[in-house]
């Protein structure tokens, strides 16, 4: 029996190949449907007992397209090349965070 290569997973999406920027824009076009508050954040390291993540600029209270969202992620990424960054959903119903994937990961992995 054959088994996957072994290879760091992080979250939800991690099993899968890496999101393509029109993929990750419906992704992002679900969360701001659905309500939930978009925001960006960055770590350098992706460890699984990491909880708290550096966030990028407030979230995006406001936000009403993915054109939006996916400005932040692109900055983020010019500015931290080198860091892990994620997309985050905040539901302010239930003020918990309810959707997370990464969108960016280091050519170190």
């Amino acid at each position: 029996m054959k088994t996957l290569p072994k290879e760091r997973r992080y979250e939800t999406l991690s099993y899968l190949p890496p999101l393509s920027d029109q993929q990750i824009a419906r992704q992002i076009e679900y969360m701001v449907r659905e309500g939930y508050i978009p925001a960006v954040e960055f770590n350098e390291d992706s460890d699984a007992t990491t909880c708290y993540w550096t966030m990028w600029k407030l979230p995006l209270f406001h936000a009403t397209s993915t054109q939006e969202v996916l400005g932040e992620v692109r900055e983020c990424r010019t500015e931290y090349p080198n860091c892990y960054i994620r997309v985050v959903g905040f539901d302010n119903i239930k003020q918990c965070q309810s959707v997370s994937f990464i969108v960016h990961k280091p050519n170190r992995y």
